[in-house]
């Protein structure tokens, strides 16, 4: 198990819930393999101390994470991206992902942006996370 180097940002214009940005960083986070099975969180006091937000807010979000099995919190040592999440079927990643792609265009083009740029942002995150994931190694 590693402690990463991984750290919380959040975004006070983006009209998305505090909580609900700290699940989608680490479901992002752990899609780019920024972060790995067996990788430890910050400590919900450190988070909400870092971020300066209700301790309450980190822990709604890691428990919500922990019930959908993205994490695993082991009581006196810390909490941890988990090493077995159930693999949806093709089919259903394939909705899944269609229905992310939909949404995310429609919101991009509301934004005035480009699927070009989308494509351009996306690839950008995911030469990230791999440089992160190196660095790590």
């Amino acid at each position: 198990m590693e402690t990463t180097g991984f750290a919380f940002r959040l975004d006070a214009h983006s009209g998305v819930p505090v909580y609900r940005q700290l699940i989608d960083q680490v479901q992002g986070a752990i899609a780019t393999s920024a972060l790995r099975t067996g990788d430890q969180l910050p400590t919900v006091r450190l988070v909400a101390v870092e971020l300066a937000i209700n301790p309450n807010t980190v822990m709604r979000a890691y428990r919500e994470m922990e019930i959908r099995g993205i994490l695993d919190t082991q009581q006196g040592t810390g909490t941890f991206i988990a090493d077995g999440r159930a693999a949806p079927s093709k089919e259903e990643r394939e909705r899944q992902l269609a229905q992310l792609v939909g949404e995310f265009v429609s919101r991009a083009g509301s934004a005035g942006l480009t699927v070009n740029e989308l494509i351009e942002a996306l690839q950008a995150r995911a030469a990230e996370g791999e440089q992160e994931g190196q660095q790590r190694r």
